[in-house]
């Protein structure tokens, strides 16, 4: 029999944090308690000391771009899922923007079978709104969550078309899926490239107004309350928008929201090197938004962080700031921002990160406080360390945070109860 004992960490529990041991076996924890015993003579057992870190739920992003399929020079589900483990993740929602875009069952079917193929964490499939991610009609949605697909998106583009979306919302509260809005108004973003305020006016570029994202926030609302679909509010960036969801969940919609680690992390005035690095979509926005999303995570108006990891090749990113497609990669280092930047306790935390992302993309293995019985999907994070990388797993490199150092750094990773990262390196 093979054993894995995680010693004396602040364990998660069911019952809420404690100084123990978690014994893993075959997969799932076997005990947690304090000095556990290695077990008969002859047994296969590995002791690892977890001494000053948090022992928890291995962390759920609901907002990972792995390209597979179709853009595989960019990322594939191996690369992506190595990255994911690396920081600290034991599920990844994938979106669908790939090409074929995953808009029928078969091609869900394929993400998540890969997913297991690789086996280093769960990958579950976003299923597209509209066929083709075209916006003009709607994909099979029943096919969809037949095949699996629990979260529903055009990430990458809005559905702006308010009669399909609404169409699109009555059917997901039939089945019980959760449409979530990639919430940017095309127009008012048109030509934009950055945060519309004084650094674009410096840089003489065109800017893309706040309010390009809480209009959208606000029409759909409406459209919630019309139809009770689970709405979930993708990259929040700026504080209006904040105040709408704050108002829609006082109402009891069933609204939620995430954040990412940029848009906790920088600010418009990070574009000023126009480094491409730091170009995304919605933009950085400016130091008083991203205070409101610090504050509005803290206090629980914005359910989960989510990375959207969004890789892009070097020829690609390298190029003139105004040319450069959106989007960052980030898996590996989301944990160590939150820790370092908003300062959560172990188990506001692990509920952001694990706990209700899990809920939200109804992920039913994943985000559980650690018990005896439970699957062995575990996160060893130490706050005390620190996180300084100058690489990454992913395929790509188009990070704002390589080189720089964040508080906080995750030690190991196991899913299935498997080793699949430890700080000297990924576990194959």
């Amino acid at each position: 029999m093979s054993k894995t004992i995680l010693r004396n960490g602040t364990v998660l529990t069911i019952d809420g944090p404690q100084v123990a041991d978690v014994a893993v076996v075959d997969g799932a924890i076997e005990a947690i308690g304090p000095k556990l015993d290695t077990g008969a003579a002859g047994d296969d057992v590995r002791e690892i000391s977890c001494s000053g870190t948090w022992v928890g739920p291995g962390f759920v992003d609901m907002h990972t771009h792995l390209r597979e399929p179709g853009q595989e020079y960019k990322e594939d589900i191996e690369s992506g899922s190595r990255a994911a483990a690396a920081g600290g993740y034991t599920a990844v929602v994938a979106m669908p923007n790939t090409d074929p875009v995953t808009d029928s069952g078969h091609l869900v079917r394929y993400v998540t079978d890969r997913g297991r193929q690789v086996g280093l964490v769960e990958v579950a499939a976003a299923g597209s709104v509209t066929a083709g991610r075209k916006g003009e009609r709607l994909a099979h949605l029943e096919d969809l969550w037949a095949a699996g697909a629990r979260v529903f998106t055009d990430d990458g583009d809005v559905v702006a078309d308010a009669g399909l979306l609404r169409r699109a919302m009555e059917c997901l509260t039939q089945l019980g899926g959760v449409l979530a809005q990639h919430a940017i108004d095309p127009g008012l973003a048109r030509d934009g490239h950055m945060h519309e305020g004084a650094v674009a006016s410096s840089l003489g570029m065109y800017g893309i107004p706040s309010v390009a994202e809480t209009v959208v926030v606000a029409r759909d609302l409406e459209l919630v309350r019309l139809t009770g679909c689970s709405y979930h509010v993708q990259h929040v960036s700026a504080a209006g928008t904040l105040r709408l969801i704050e108002s829609a969940k006082n109402e009891g919609l069933p609204v939620t929201a995430e954040v990412t680690p940029h848009h906790l992390a920088f600010t418009d005035e990070d574009v000023i090197t126009t480094d491409p690095a730091f170009k995304m979509m919605p933009p950085l926005r400016s130091e008083p938004d991203r205070q409101a999303l610090v504050a509005g995570l803290r206090s629980g108006v914005i359910d989960v962080v989510a990375t959207d990891h969004a890789p892009h090749a070097d020829h690609e990113k390298d190029v003139a700031f105004e040319h450069a497609p959106n989007g960052v990669i980030g898996l590996e280092w989301a944990a160590a921002i939150v820790h370092d930047i908003v300062g959560l306790q172990p188990q506001r935390f692990f509920e952001t990160l694990s706990l209700i992302p899990a809920r939200i993309a109804q992920l039913d293995d994943q985000g559980k406080w650690l018990e005896p019985g439970g699957r062995a999907h575990i996160v060893v994070f130490d706050p005390e360390a620190s996180t300084t990388d100058t690489h990454s797993r992913s395929k790509s490199r188009n990070s704002p945070y390589l080189g720089r150092e964040y508080s906080g750094a995750v030690r190991y990773t196991m899913y299935e109860g498997r080793l699949t990262h430890e700080a000297s390196g990924a576990v194959l």
